[in-house]
């Protein structure tokens, strides 16, 4: 796998403000770092649904990114809009990671439910929303992790078939 391209956007009006440290950033960046990625583009934004899609439209269409993780604005307060953001911007969905995401949350707390996040493509770059916790954000983004590099590999169209990833006793992420 080729070194890929990261970006990431924490929604939050205090964070915005500088009223908030990010910590969900740095467990993002930390645990990318793991899987070879290379963050490009950082930025927190309020809970402004223009705003969000915005730079995801931004990152996706002409930064060169092959992933923007998102964090925050994806529970059920009225300022929590990101699921919206996102969905006005991707092109097609990719919901496999965000009920895998739902699943292991589900297995901590029954609050994991309340989580609207969703992921999709636009172009080339895949867009996952994961929660606005640290805590989360880590239980959350190392259950896909595995997954991001064949994900973005396929995105860019390098990715080895997956008839030959199975009969090497590698996952098939089609047969699911």
């Amino acid at each position: 796998m080729n070194v890929f391209i990261a970006g990431i956007i924490t929604v939050s009006d205090k964070g915005s403000r500088g009223e908030r440290k990010d910590e969900s950033g740095a467990v993002i960046r930390d645990l990318l770092s793991g899987i070879g990625a290379q963050v490009s583009r950082y930025e927190i934004v309020p809970d402004e649904r223009e705003t969000i899609s915005a730079r995801l439209i931004e990152w996706a269409d002409g930064a060169g990114i092959d992933l923007i993780l998102t964090s925050g604005g994806t529970g059920l307060s009225p300022r929590d809009v990101t699921p919206e953001a996102t969905l006005a911007v991707v092109e097609r969905l990719a919901p496999g990671f965000s009920e895998a995401m739902r699943l292991e949350s589900l297995k901590k707390t029954p609050m994991g439910m309340l989580s609207r996040g969703v992921s999709g493509i636009r172009g080339k770059t895949l867009i996952v929303n994961l929660p606005g916790s640290p805590k989360a954000v880590r239980e959350c983004l190392e259950v896909i992790l595995p997954t991001l590099p064949h994900a973005i590999e396929t995105l860019r169209g390098e990715a080895s078939e997956c008839a030959a990833m199975e009969a090497s006793g590698q996952p098939d992420a089609d047969a699911q």
